[in-house]
């Protein structure tokens, strides 16, 4: 850790209250996480069910350390060159161009240098200048492919990436890497080794509550309860997409915006699309009853 980054987080507790500052409310376990990432350093693996606040994580640490947040959001088919770097090809040719007009020949070795370089999010990462580090998401890393995880091992490793035509770039303030897994499928061991480990869980109903609240102001403590209440109900149904902290938000913030003081079944039933994503989940949630989501049927 950088003494940049040791006065700014100088322990777990500082930083949960940093967090907390920043309406980040994370259990002691992600704060211990976060800080280990730091104090190490070491790359830290977060995974959970989407929604749970993972990549909220992430944003609210670069905000802590008060450096840039650098996002690679990964899908099948992303390649090194797109999360490291590509050559500028048009200011490449103009290069050529200009040359010629003034009777010059560049040789092929004066086009690769790093003026022609388009830094891509990791590269953007690796050379930012400090003092604060950057931190780098890299979102969904589930969702990438094999050949892409191997590609990560050396910045995972080293702070560091080679490119053929540059050579080794190292970093001098070496960013704080955060990755993310929905668990969509199995990472490799040689990822998982160079990480430390956390899996956010749904946070508790009260801690639920205290999020909600605190992402939509102003909104009353009861309908805060009611909605953390029906969320709780859902998830014990077998539906396809649990809701999480993102969709309790998304729900709250519907029901402030048409004025919605208590839930009822009426309101829920007109603002179900807020917090179920699935036609096939908000059918299931019908079925067994809107009075029951909400807490006032007989058996709720």
């Amino acid at each position: 850790m950088s003494t940049f980054t040791q006065e700014r987080v100088p322990d777990p507790a500082g930083l949960r209250r940093a967090l907390d500052e920043r309406g980040y409310l994370a259990d002691p376990g992600l704060v211990t996480a976060l800080f280990l990432a730091l104090r190490l350093p070491q790359p830290l693996l977060l995974e959970g069910e989407a929604g749970v606040g993972k990549t909220e994580a992430a944003k609210a640490l670069a905000d802590v350390l008060g450096g840039p947040l650098v996002r690679l959001q990964c899908y099948d088919g992303l390649d090194a060159a797109e999360a490291l770097y590509e050559w500028n090809h048009a200011r490449q040719l103009l290069g050529i161009r200009l040359a010629e007009s003034r009777g010059e020949r560049l040789a092929e070795a004066d086009l690769f240098t790093e003026e022609y370089l388009l830094r891509r999010p990791v590269l953007t990462a690796l050379t930012h200048p400090g003092p604060e580090p950057a931190v780098l998401l890299i979102d969904e890393i589930d969702r990438a492919d094999d050949d892409f995880e191997a590609f990560l091992l050396e910045v995972l490793a080293e702070s560091a990436v080679t490119i053929p035509e540059v050579g080794t770039i190292r970093a001098v303030v070496p960013p704080v890497v955060v990755l993310t897994s929905n668990r969509t499928r199995d990472l490799h061991d040689a990822l998982k080794r160079r990480c430390l480990y956390h899996w956010i869980d749904y946070p508790d109903p009260e801690r639920l509550v205290r999020i909600v609240r605190r992402r939509v102001p102003g909104t009353s403590a009861e309908l805060a309860e009611a909605i953390s209440a029906a969320v709780r109900r859902l998830r014990t149904l077998e539906i396809q997409k649990a809701p999480g902290i993102a969709e309790s938000i998304d729900w709250l913030a519907a029901l402030a915006l048409l004025g919605v003081r208590r839930l009822d079944a009426e309101a829920a039933g007109a603002t179900l699309g807020a917090l179920l994503k699935y036609r096939e989940d908000q059918e299931l949630a019908r079925e067994r009853g809107l009075e029951w989501l909400v807490g006032s049927g007989r058996d709720a």
